[in-house]
């Protein structure tokens, strides 16, 4: 049996949890609303704000995909209760974001600005110039806007410049010896 598959969901105060016959999950909570089908193999419980995720056989498709349907419940239920959050470093001279028509406009060392266009349900901020902190109730779409900003200017090894996450620890290179 999953390890993580089995692990119960407790729905927190405030949030309200729907499931259809269909296997359509529907979260709402004080951030805003959710809703996600799932496999219909799965049978997903509702039960004194308790959810689990039960499967009916062995199949290794059906596993494969019991502990995944648990955890996005899971991150669906503290999406819209606490929502999530990333938060990025501009490291160098020079390097620089403002926030523009609820998008970003950075300056990563290129002869142009670097425009990342808003994202629905994202909140991009800017704090200090140099930190920039992504916002939203999904998690997999706050992490791939983050991933999208950081990919503009990957962390280099040897000086450690770019955009990095906040808790990423970039290894360092020796440079050259004379």
């Amino acid at each position: 049996m999953s390890r993580v598959g089995k692990k119960i969901i407790v729905v927190p105060a405030g949030v309200e949890v729907t499931v259809t016959p269909e296997n359509v999950v529907t979260v709402k909570g004080p951030k805003g609303t959710l809703t996600k089908e799932f496999n219909k193999e799965l049978t997903i419980k509702m039960e004194n704000n308790e959810i689990t995720v039960e499967r009916p056989n062995d199949l290794p498709t059906v596993r494969a995909i019991h502990g995944t349907t648990r955890a996005l419940i899971n991150n669906m239920v503290m999406g819209v209760s606490s929502g999530f959050k990333k938060t990025l470093l501009l490291v160098g001279v020079g390097y620089r974001a403002a926030e523009k028509n609820g998008g970003l406009e950075m300056a990563l060392g290129y002869s142009h600005p670097v425009v990342i266009d808003a994202v629905p349900g994202i909140a991009m901020t800017v704090e200090k110039n140099t930190t920039i902190n992504v916002e939203g109730i999904e998690k997999d779409v706050v992490g791939q806007v983050a991933a999208n900003i950081r990919s503009k200017r990957a962390p280099e090894p040897y000086k450690g410049k770019g955009v990095k996450y906040s808790d990423e620890i970039v290894r360092r290179k020796e440079g050259k010896k004379s």
